[in-house]
């Protein structure tokens, strides 16, 4: 008889978090990931020296055993404390982010300050009438023109689609228990010696080569701990039989391998695991999983003298003239992902895999990018002198008005009939989820594996906003 073994489908954040926890069980597995380099959305890529973050990862959380296990990984040497700057560029100016209430008054000059305040009020007189949407939740916090000005632009290049389509549940997610309300008060009633004074982290921890440096290295701890981790092995299919799934087949280097399998913890997306199950899910559960949706991502990365560039990490561009929705300076995230005297900017688009920009040659999208960084006049792009492009499918999961129901459908099936099989993380619980939570779930899942009755579901659900302390 076979020996059966724990596998682990992705290494990812929440995957080699699994494998990791595992590993301290004694209880080594099998860590199927289908492309050639480790971290997810969390891996560094390097092209030439340059080192590039996939979408920016600030190592701060406020559970307690994520900072462990980060500390346990790399060494306080290896870690670098970075200054937290990220701001909003709109019409020419830089606002504060997230808001602040004095910042974007006095940014927006008294006459609009007066029309947002103006409008903020009659929001309570006459509320949106639907405030399970992203349009909605956040015009009732902040008034519709706030809303129009600091979030729909960019939110709407996320999701390619109206924001009003989009629900409420991710803005509750990104920007929770913040108002304009709130952010006066907070900003009227600083006192001396006050210690109930909320407010926004001012520094983080960063690896120095990027957070793919913290799962290679986790990738290599596990490995000498007696976990296999299979790089470029694709899993083709899990087979199921008596309530339960009992294999996992996946392919690499042409050859189709079979394991016997105890537990799988899946952080591949979750509409992809419905289709390799075998036999096929029920119509509903397979109608289900075809009706989540996600967004793709792409960087393009370009590499210019770092006089002059802004010291953000990053900077949200609110400009419905450029297609580009958000830039990263990795030089301030790491002087050691960049090369002496140079900076690298990453210009990042939100796009849908197989349409428009994804299918673009890499040298139409360096043209673009400089062309759109010349327009918004942050740095003088003639200076660049060289360019890279990085493509990231299933980036961010879609929260439409249909997502809920489609997960619930997905999650109580497995529960049923697969319940051995364990959703982890960002893509393979479609939820959007923090580094720290998609850690997090893995690391609960572990502890059901071992006995406990953990709601993995319930984590990020009700927690307190993710960068705001109690000073």
């Amino acid at each position: 008889m076979a020996e059966l073994r724990d596998v682990v489908i992705g290494a990812g954040p929440a995957g080699l978090t699994a494998a990791f926890e595992l590993s301290k069980r004694s209880r080594p597995c099998l860590v199927l990931e289908s492309h050639d380099v480790v971290g997810g959305i969390s891996q560094t890529v390097e092209r030439d020296g340059w080192r590039f973050d996939i979408g920016g990862h600030r190592f701060f959380t406020k559970v307690a055993r994520v900072e462990e296990f980060w500390n346990s990984v790399l060494s306080e040497e290896e870690f670098l404390r970075r200054p937290r700057l990220s701001r909003i560029y709109y019409n020419k100016k830089f606002f504060d982010y997230p808001l602040k209430a004095m910042n974007a008054l006095r940014g927006l000059g008294i006459i609009e300050s007066i029309r947002c305040v103006v409008s903020y009020m009659w929001v309570h007189l006459r509320p949106p009438q639907d405030t399970s949407t992203f349009e909605g939740w956040t015009a009732s916090r902040f008034g519709w023109r706030l809303y129009q000005i600091f979030f729909r632009t960019y939110t709407e290049k996320v999701w390619g689609v109206p924001a009003k389509t989009i629900q409420a549940d991710w803005a509750a997610q990104r920007i929770k228990n913040l108002s304009l309300a709130r952010a006066i008060v907070n900003a009227l009633s600083l006192r001396k010696g006050s210690t109930k004074v909320t407010s926004l982290i001012d520094e983080f921890k960063y690896p120095k080569l990027g957070p793919g440096m913290m799962w290679e290295r986790c990738a290599e701890l596990v490995a000498s701990a007696g976990t296999q981790v299979l790089m470029s092995a694709r899993v083709c299919s899990i087979t199921r039989v008596s309530g339960r799934a009992v294999s996992v087949c996946y392919e690499k280097d042409g050859l189709v391998h079979k394991v016997d399998a105890n537990s799988i913890i899946s952080s591949m997306p979750l509409s992809q695991l419905v289709r390799i199950v075998e036999p096929q899910a029920p119509p509903t559960v397979v109608l289900a999983a075809e009706g989540l949706r996600y967004r793709d991502f792409l960087t393009v990365a370009l590499v210019l003298p770092e006089e002059d560039v802004f010291p953000d990490n990053w900077i949200y561009i609110h400009d419905s003239e450029v297609q580009v929705g958000r830039i990263q300076n990795f030089g301030s995230w790491s002087p050691y992902m960049v090369k002496p005297g140079y900076t690298c900017l990453g210009l990042e688009y939100f796009v849908n895999e197989g349409e428009g920009l994804w299918l673009m040659s890499d040298s139409e999208l360096k043209l673009l990018a400089i062309k759109e960084l010349t327009r918004l006049e942050l740095v003088d792009a003639s200076n660049v002198i060289e360019g890279y492009v990085v493509r990231m499918p299933k980036a961010y999961p879609m929260y439409d008005a249909a997502y809920q129901q489609n997960v619930m459908t997905i999650r109580q099936w497995i529960e049923a009939e697969i319940p051995n099989v364990y959703p982890v993380g960002r893509n393979g619980m479609h939820r959007y989820n923090n580094q720290d939570h998609s850690m997090l779930t893995a690391m609960l899942t572990v502890e059901n594996i071992c006995g406990a009755t953990n709601d993995i579901w319930s984590v990020n659900v009700d927690e307190d906003y993710h960068e705001e302390v109690k000073k």
